[in-house]
């Protein structure tokens, strides 16, 4: 009875205690049980950690595979730390760049049973993930990032969508940085956005207006001039048989032999002539009517294609402009040659979960000596710095020192005009030997993982649908900005499961349907 009643006991604890207490008892009863060689490992397992000052808005995570921690930065150093546990054997934590692309504070798992996930902050839309999780001292997870649910639950009103997250492979951290390639800001430009934005903006919506206005006139004319076809058809059949009516009269007075028969023909031949004649009057004149509507439709239509054509150069503008008041993000890859600009519009996917990217700048870069390793390097500007900016590297690929990196590669320069002015704080330049990972999509920033490590969590989960890429059609239904998607058809993205030696790229679009499930 004893017994009994000490289970009962401990059970209804358990349920008062919710899945945290329970992972504490389990805990408590676990480190009870430790061999004095299990007690030295577990001592060696990171700890829980807040830095003893003022913390700022996070700025970027470094995950440590090795170490099984992850770090959270603000503008002047670490802010939070904490241990974590990353994807077992076969189903690997992907080491690379990524960004906090989604957040669900009580999420429920749709591949594992429904398993609870509070706190999730999701990188990747295939199923990679942040979130609370039970920690046993080593990884173990099916390739998301569990940390300590009061930690996850502490740090979740925190962070905001694009926040930089970097999976290492090894301890990474950022060390402060200078180079001449990185952003200097020009604070006049800066000073000039909001109102340049409203001009443009309210530019493109009187271009929007204009080019709507066209087509519909154009439209108008199109439907006017829809008839004209028929009408002039049923004219030219008529002629055709008063034409024949009157080659048979024709045919009949040459034939006649009698008087009689003559003069029959004759009038016959009149009243078909007199016909004819008439057919052909209307026909020409409706010829002469329809012409001014043909001409009509030809230029309502060019009128329209003009219109557009400026509509889509204001909206363009509109957008710039708008967007210079947002961090930004450059990508450049040794793999493609090419370099990707991304910032968030902050607009909600229209399919649901996350925000749209703009992805309207993709280039080509010129790189010295491509066929030697660049490595990959997380340049971030972490803050203001006089005039200019103040930036930190994180390298968790050397492939090459970060500075000869940078030295490496020749960007165009009319990109850097048209970025570098505006650049803010939370900016970043991303250099690697990888292509952007087909994750990579409108509702993400730029996600890319290192193929030389293992990634089994990422390849086991299902590759999300074709990219969909936000047009320039309007901000908010009808404004400028983004208005509709259509699919990226970028033969340049890595496979969500490569298998490479160095210098050997693979690239495939996914078709798979989209999978909303991570672990």
């Amino acid at each position: 009875m004893k017994n009994r009643l000490t289970t009962a006991q401990s059970t209804s604890a358990m349920r008062r205690w919710g899945p945290p207490g329970i992972v504490t008892l389990a805990a408590m009863v676990a480190f009870a049980v430790l061999t004095p060689a299990g007690a030295a490992k577990q001592a060696r397992q990171p700890v829980e950690a807040v830095a003893p000052r003022q913390a700022g808005e996070p700025i970027m995570a470094i995950v440590s595979i090795k170490s099984q921690q992850v770090t959270f930065y603000d503008a002047d150093g670490w802010i939070l730390r904490a241990p974590v546990s990353t994807g077992t054997t076969g189903r690997e934590t992907p080491a690379g760049v990524f960004a906090v692309i989604e957040k669900d504070k009580d999420h429920h798992s749709t591949m594992y049973d429904d398993a609870w996930m509070p706190n999730m902050q999701r990188i990747t839309w295939n199923g990679i993930a942040l979130h609370g999780g039970p920690l046993p001292g080593y990884a173990a997870s099916h390739g998301c990032v569990r940390m300590p649910f009061g930690f996850a639950e502490n740090l979740f009103d925190k962070t905001n969508i694009g926040m930089r997250v970097i999976i290492s492979p090894y301890d990474s951290v950022p060390t402060e940085f200078s180079h001449p390639s990185l952003f200097v800001p020009k604070p006049e430009a800066i000073a000039a956005v909001p109102s340049r934005a409203d001009k443009l903006s309210a530019e493109a919506d009187e271009a929007i207006r204009v080019a709507d206005e066209a087509k519909k006139a154009a439209s108008a004319a199109a439907k006017e001039a829809a008839s004209l076809p028929a009408a002039l058809r049923k004219l030219e059949q008529q002629k055709a048989r008063a034409d024949a009516e009157l080659a048979f009269a024709d045919k009949t007075l040459a034939n006649a032999k009698t008087d009689q028969a003559r003069a029959k023909a004759e009038e016959l031949k009149q009243k078909a002539a007199a016909k004819a004649a008439d057919v052909a009057t209307q026909l020409d004149a409706a010829k002469t009517a329809a012409q001014p509507k043909r001409d009509a439709v030809a230029a309502t239509k060019e009128a329209a294609k003009a219109a557009a054509a400026r509509k889509a150069d204001a909206v363009k503008a509109a957008t710039d402009a708008k967007l210079a008041g947002e961090p930004v993000s450059v990508y450049i890859s040794r793999a493609t040659q090419k370099l990707y600009v991304r910032r968030n519009t902050h607009k909600p996917a229209p399919d649901g979960g996350g925000e749209v990217f703009d992805t309207s700048i993709e280039v080509p870069v010129t790189i010295r000596n491509p066929e030697q390793p660049l490595g990959t390097h997380v340049f971030t500007a972490m803050a203001k710095s006089g005039t200019g900016l103040r930036w930190s590297v994180v390298t968790i690929e050397n492939g090459d020192e970060a500075r000869n990196a940078l030295d490496r590669i020749t960007i165009p320069q009319d990109v850097w005009d048209r970025i570098g002015p505006t650049a803010l704080p939370r900016s970043s330049i991303i250099i690697s030997d990888e292509p952007l990972s087909s994750e990579t999509n409108y509702r993400t920033e730029f996600v890319a993982v290192l193929s030389d490590q293992p990634q089994g969590g990422f390849i086991t989960r299902k590759p999300t649908a074709p990219a969909m890429i936000a047009s320039d059609d309007g901000w908010d239904n009808g404004g400028n900005g983004f208005g509709f998607f259509f699919q990226q058809r970028d033969p340049y993205v890595q496979p969500a499961n490569p298998r490479r030696q160095r210098g050997q790229y693979q690239y495939y679009q996914s078709t798979q349907p989209m999978q909303r499930s991570w672990w």
